[in-house]
């Protein structure tokens, strides 16, 4: 037997028996087919009003969510706006609880903030937002009482500011001191500072921080992005 003749052809009807027989395949396929999709339709009609009732208290709960977060919103809103914390206090705290300070006194200052310090935070404990001041980053340096932030911190929120925050303004604060130099390097390059008596005035004596620094609108091109 040669190679071509063990080649397989493909199966076509042949005369009107095989035709007939296939066409019956085709049509109880079809009916098949159609009956499921009928069954299928039914059920459906008669399921549309668990349907619809499930649809309607998934609106309704979602609708509540959302009431529940606006009105729980509006009660922190109303509890940070008189919100005073003294040095001791923050003197007191851990390096977290401290974080978390900071982000309820920009709260409390009308800015959207959010605690995002830890590990590889890259220069940014405090993240917030606000009309038409911009986006500010703020590092917090909680140390002992006379303890001192040198310019590497400095240094530091100025490489990442920027770059990795798209941030329009920086300002490390601490319950501490800065060295002198830290304060001079910060004031030359725009990465403001928050020492104990500033902390002070902000925390305590209910000073908004953007008023405080003075920070202005947000800048097409932050002091960070300027050309050396």
């Amino acid at each position: 037997m040669t190679p071509r003749s063990r080649r397989r052809t493909r199966w076509r009807p042949r005369g009107t028996t095989d035709a007939l027989g296939a066409a019956a395949v085709v049509l109880a396929l079809t009916v098949a087919l159609a009956q499921a999709a009928s069954r299928l339709v039914s059920k459906a009609a008669e399921a549309w009003p668990l349907l619809a009732l499930a649809g309607l208290v998934c609106a309704v709960t979602l609708v509540g969510l959302r009431i529940r977060d606006r009105h729980r919103r509006r009660a922190d809103g109303r509890r940070l706006a008189h919100l005073r914390i003294s040095l001791p206090e923050l003197d007191a705290m851990g390096d977290q609880e401290f974080e978390y300070a900071l982000r309820d006194l920009l709260v409390r200052d009308g800015w959207t903030a959010e605690k995002v310090g830890r590990a590889g935070d890259q220069a940014a404990d405090v993240i917030g937002v606000r009309a038409p001041l911009g986006r500010i980053v703020v590092q917090a340096k909680h140390t002992r009482v006379g303890g001192k932030v040198g310019s590497s911190v400095m240094y530091q929120v100025k490489g990442t500011a920027g770059p990795a925050h798209r941030a329009d303004h920086a300002v490390v604060v601490t319950n501490g001191a800065f060295t002198r130099d830290a304060m001079a390097w910060g004031d030359l390059h725009g990465v403001r500072w928050v020492d104990r008596d500033r902390l002070n005035r902000w925390a305590h004596e209910g000073r908004a921080l953007h008023e405080l620094l003075g920070l202005p609108a947000r800048r097409s091109r932050p002091p960070w992005r300027r050309a050396a």
